[in-house]
């Protein structure tokens, strides 16, 4: 029976996974393959991949059938389910493991990915969140930069420290992390009414609930290109910076007390940063003025701070350079 034909989910075969890899999969036959093949180019066993797949054609099921003597895969056609956020939720409801990572079909596991996994879970079972940092890639697989997390490596971090840090600026990649799936249940998952920020703010709901691991060594590649929802989302600027705001509302009030007036002023100016940023990757630059008051406004040490955070270099120039190669 085709990958496509298989209505249901079916349980792989073998003994519980400790790792259930979730793949919310639309129109996705461009990447897909060299995705998998990233994943079943690991060394070591035990893990599973359920992938729900809402395209309208065969094709991206088609390619999930090549895998299946190589990986454990669970796979459910469901055209009736568009968004991202509501296949992964489904995903991670149903995942047989006790940790779950994220993995979108553009998206590739790097070299010893799994086994760097491992490791850390074993340092710090109790974690929330594992964190890595992740490499950038174009559409032709060239790494274009790297992007890390203004997190030391190697410790657990508070809660309440990455929280700090993460409202002025989404750092994670949506394939980095591995999460404990009895944390992502009791956060709430992704919500499903936020259709570009749902990882930022649910990265932000495990901080409250536990410790986040972090290792200093980059695991996974994001893929930037034309068609990519990071891309497209944001070019409709109101419906971006309402997606912005509505985290940082949302979160300001879980950081401490004395630290949340800095960290919120921070968060503001990364806002503009950011809504002025994807402006002009968009040909508006409207809003370039607004970012450049709220970043002068910022002491020099605060300045320093916002950088820091924001890793704002790491993140614009790769997305620069592709835009001026006309590769964007």
């Amino acid at each position: 029976m085709s990958a496509q034909g298989a209505g249901a989910l079916a349980d792989a075969a073998g003994d519980r996974p400790w790792l259930t890899v979730v793949m919310p999969v639309h129109e996705g036959e461009d990447y897909l393959e060299a995705t998998l093949e990233s994943v079943a180019a690991q060394e070591g066993a035990g893990i599973e991949l359920i992938i729900l797949d809402s395209s309208g054609n065969g094709r991206c099921g088609q390619i999930v059938d090549r895998f299946r003597t190589r990986l454990a895969i669970r796979y459910r056609f469901c055209p009736d389910i568009k968004p991202w956020t509501q296949k992964t939720n489904l995903a991670v409801a149903q995942a047989s493991a006790p940790h779950v990572a994220m993995l979108h079909q553009d998206d590739l596991w790097l070299p010893g990915r799994l086994e760097a996994v491992r490791q850390t879970i074993a340092s710090h079972p109790h974690a929330a969140m594992h964190l890595f940092p992740s490499r950038l890639i174009d559409g032709k697989d060239r790494d274009i930069g790297g992007w890390h997390c203004p997190l030391d490596g190697g410790r657990a971090w508070a809660g309440s420290d990455v929280a700090e840090r993460l409202i002025v600026q989404n750092f994670v990649a949506i394939p980095a992390p591995v999460i404990r799936r009895d944390a992502w249940l009791a956060a709430g998952g992704l919500d499903e009414a936020l259709w570009y920020t749902a990882d930022w703010d649910l990265y932000l709901k495990l901080a409250a609930i536990g410790e986040v691991a972090c290792n200093s060594l980059a695991t996974t590649a994001f893929r930037v290109h034309g068609q990519s929802l990071t891309v497209q989302g944001s070019r409709d600027l109101h419906a971006f910076e309402e997606q912005l705001r509505i985290v940082v509302e949302r979160h300001g009030r879980g950081i401490a007390a004395d630290r949340r007036p800095a960290a919120l002023r921070l968060a503001r100016a990364s806002m503009a940063v950011n809504v002025a940023l994807a402006g002009a990757l968009s040909g508006n630059a409207r809003s370039m003025p607004r970012a450049m008051a709220e970043l002068l406004s910022l002491s020099p040490a605060k300045l320093v701070r916002f950088f820091r955070y924001s890793r704002l270099w790491e993140r614009v120039w790769p997305r620069l350079r592709l835009r001026l190669s006309g590769s964007l």
